[in-house]
Parts: structure tokens; C-alpha cells; sequence
């Protein structure tokens, strides 16, 4: 069964995370997690209450990742999903992460990208030229990173998917899926 690797850390959010794993689990794929180290993350759920400006932030589940960043072997996976909340905040200083993000980049190998998740591709310098979907306060992060914020649910750019938040999930995930039914 083909491998799809899903990219979490503590504060994932819970739907950018949660739809997403059981979506390649339900075409086939095998889904796995990968964190900083093996080990149970929290995952946190956002959302703009009415009245408020900003996203709020509560707890929400737990997700046990299966495999540590630094013994992921990119070579044996058909895509990656990265996820957003406040996880790829500190990921993206994570050199074993960096180094698999480059290596489905350079292998042209389907990836798809929610949220807060554009800090990671951002980070990891393969976003530049392209188009790219996220929330719009990460706007700044890829375009100094020279890529093209684009307000959208789903854009795709080459081997690239991504969407805004959780509530693009049904948009690039379903590219997300023709994608690694493509190759």
C-alpha cells in the first residue's frame, strides 16, 4: 500500500490534521505521522468566535505520530500533507523536516499544504515563483519567501496543493487525492 506521509507537531490543528489522515486512508493510502520525535501530540482546535478579530485557540485531541523526522526515509513515500495551526511555527527550524520537504520537491512528488503549513515549504526555500494558498496572516511569510499569496481554497502549483484553513479541506484535498492517483 502506497505510503502518504502527514506532517504534525504540538498545536496541529485538529481539522487541518484530522480530515486529511482518514481522507488517504480512505482511498487506499497508508497514513503516516510524523513529528519531531515519535511520540503523542497535542492537537488544538481555532476558530474566530463572533465579535473577534483574531483566532482563538482551545485544546483538542491527541495524535500519537509514528515515526520521528530524523528516520523518515522520503524515498518510500507517494505524497506528503502538511498540516497548519502553530505546529509549523517551530518545525520549520527542523533540519531532518527541511530535508524531506526538499526531497519531494526535487522528486516532483505530490504535497499538499494548509494553513500555517505554508511556513514550512516557506522556510524550506521551494515556494519561490509559485502560487500558493494560506490563511491570509501568512500572506507575508511566503510572499518574502517569493511566492504568490493567493486567497483561494485550493491552488495548485505544479506538485504543490494548498488551501486556506480547515474549511478549504474538501477543495485541495480532492486535488490532493487526483494527484497521487496520478503518478
Amino acid at each position: 500500500m502506497p505510503k502518504v506521509l502527514i506532517v504534525i507537531g504540538d498545536a496541529a490543528e485538529a481539522l487541518d490534521t484530522m480530515y486529511p489522515l482518514f481522507r488517504v486512508r480512505e482511498d487506499g493510502y497508508e497514513a503516516v505521522v510524523a513529528g519531531p520525535e515519535k511520540r503523542v501530540y497535542h492537537l488544538v482546535m481555532h476558530e474566530i468566535p463572533p465579535g473577534w478579530d483574531v483566532t482563538r485557540e482551545g485544546p483538542s485531541y491527541h495524535l500519537a505520530s509514528n515515526i520521528a523526522f530524523r528516520d523518515v526515509k522520503p524515498e518510500e513515500y507517494a505524497g506528503m500533507f502538511i498540516t497548519g495551526g502553530r505546529a509549523p511555527e517551530y518545525l520549520r527550524y527542523d533540519a531532518g523536516l527541511m530535508g524531506i520537504v526538499r526531497h519531494f520537491f526535487a522528486e516532483n512528488k505530490p504535497v499538499a499544504v494548509v494553513c500555517h503549513g505554508a511556513e514550512i515549504v516557506a522556510t524550506a526555500d521551494v515556494i519561490r515563483g509559485r502560487r500558493i494558498a494560506t490563511v491570509p496572516k501568512c500572506k507575508f511569510d511566503v510572499e518574502v519567501c517569493g511566492a504568490t499569496f493567493v486567497n483561494e481554497g485550493c491552488v495548485r502549483d505544479g506538485n504543490m496543493v494548498s488551501g486556506r484553513t480547515w474549511h478549504d479541506n474538501h477543495l485541495f484535498m480532492a486535488e490532493f487525492m487526483r494527484m497521487l492517483k496520478a503518478q
